[in-house]
């Protein structure tokens, strides 16, 4: 069954909102070593955490999208 506009935006939504979680998370990634070779481990340490907690939410986008796909989640016209 082919998506409806609505719900084709929907998706389109979910995978940009999930791409721009990776590309963060890649971006932060690069400066937890910067912040890491500069010896300041604890600080990259945690942005390493915010990383994982963005890779777990870019995973769940990327779910939410494929449940679009198949018809289990719909937007309705608003």
């Amino acid at each position: 069954m082919p998506l409806t506009k609505p719900s084709q935006e929907l998706l389109r939504d979910l995978q940009g909102l999930a791409s721009d979680l990776k590309w963060s998370a890649v971006e932060l990634m690069r400066i937890a070593v910067r912040l890491s070779e500069a010896g300041n481990e604890a600080d990259a340490q945690a942005v390493i955490r915010i990383c994982q907690v963005m890779h777990a939410g870019e995973d769940r986008l990327v779910g939410y999208g494929d449940e679009v796909k198949v018809g289990r989640i719909e937007r309705s016209k608003v």
